[in-house]
This record gives C-alpha cells, sequence and structure tokens, in this order.
C-alpha cells in the first residue's frame, strides 16, 4: 500500500528490472484486503510481497514483519526460477 515515492525508491534499490511493482495505494488497502494482509484495526497491510505469473496466478508470496526488508536477493531468485 506504499505511495509513488516509496515504491519508486524501492525499484531504485532493485537496480534495472524489467517488471512491473505495484502498490494498493487507492483506494485504500483494496487488493490487500483481497489478498488477505490488510491489517483493519492498524489501517495498513502486512509487509507482503506477491509474484504475479505471465497468466496471473500468484506464483509466490511471502509475509514480512513490518520492520523487515524483503531481501532482494530472494526476489530475484524467485524471478529467475520462473523464467522471467
Amino acid at each position: 500500500m506504499d505511495p509513488q515515492p516509496a515504491k519508486t525508491a524501492w525499484a531504485a534499490s532493485l537496480g534495472s528490472i524489467s517488471f512491473d511493482l505495484l502498490s494498493d495505494f487507492y483506494p485504500h488497502g483494496d487488493v490487500a484486503r483481497k489478498y488477505g494482509v490488510f491489517r483493519d484495526k492498524d489501517g495498513f497491510s502486512e509487509r507482503a510481497v506477491f509474484v504475479v505469473d505471465k497468466n496471473g496466478r500468484i506464483a509466490w508470496s511471502k509475509v514480512y514483519d513490518i520492520p523487515q526488508q524483503p531481501d532482494n536477493e530472494e526476489l530475484f531468485e524467485m524471478v529467475d526460477s520462473l523464467g522471467g
């Protein structure tokens, strides 16, 4: 549910990528609710990453502790394993 500046900074930290990063900023939390990671009592989502394959199916997902940053190398390995 990060706003565009946060998503832009994360994309920059990933280096040159050839896939889209999406954020559930508006309407607030709509997709996070559908994916089961919205925290109603806090008004924000879990820190989660979903990799969607070319067929539109979730190929991989992981929920992180809020202060934990996703491991970029783990994400690259997952995308590579999917032929990405």
